[in-house]
């Protein structure tokens, strides 16, 4: 890999055997996420349909850069043939975090699935990370949606 103004530094503290064994790594070199690992200390959970379950990374982070944040994605396999996805829709790892990378999966499907020991289970991204500057106001600039919510601008 070559250096770029778009390259990002990011310390990795190895917290279990098997996150150290198995590394940190990219699936191809244009993947855009990280693929993190179950490091569970059995060598399979068994998640029930409509359920959850924590699964430990096995890997702490220091992003080296304030203005970045990492996100945590379902694996698109994962979610797509067996139902398994992030649980909150997307974790988020701010920068200044520094305890382990938990991944909560859920079972979307109407079956249980197992996640075996060092399964890739999520994909980590960094993407820059905004702190707004509030400022409260008692009006705001007027547009054509206005406050139309879900369905407003209708479905084709």
């Amino acid at each position: 890999m070559t250096a770029s103004a778009t390259e990002l530094h990011v310390k990795v503290k190895y917290l279990r055997p098997l996150a150290e064994e198995l590394g940190l790594s990219y699936a191809t070199p244009h993947s855009a996420g990280l693929d993190l690992r179950a490091c569970l200390d059995e060598p399979f959970v068994d998640v029930p349909a409509g359920g959850r379950v924590k699964v430990p990374a096995g890997i702490a982070i220091e992003i080296l850069a304030p203005d970045v944040a990492g996100f945590v994605f379902s694996r698109s396999g994962l979610g797509a043939k067996d139902g398994l996805t992030v649980a909150q829709g997307v974790g988020l790892i701010d920068p200044d975090y520094r305890g382990e990378i938990l991944v909560w999966l859920l079972n979307t499907s109407d079956g249980a699935r197992r996640i075996e020991r060092g399964q890739r289970v999520a994909q980590l991204v960094f993407l820059p990370s905004f702190q707004a500057r509030i400022l409260p106001a008692r009006d705001l600039t007027e547009t054509d949606r206005g406050a139309g919510g879900f369905g407003h601008t209708g479905s084709t």
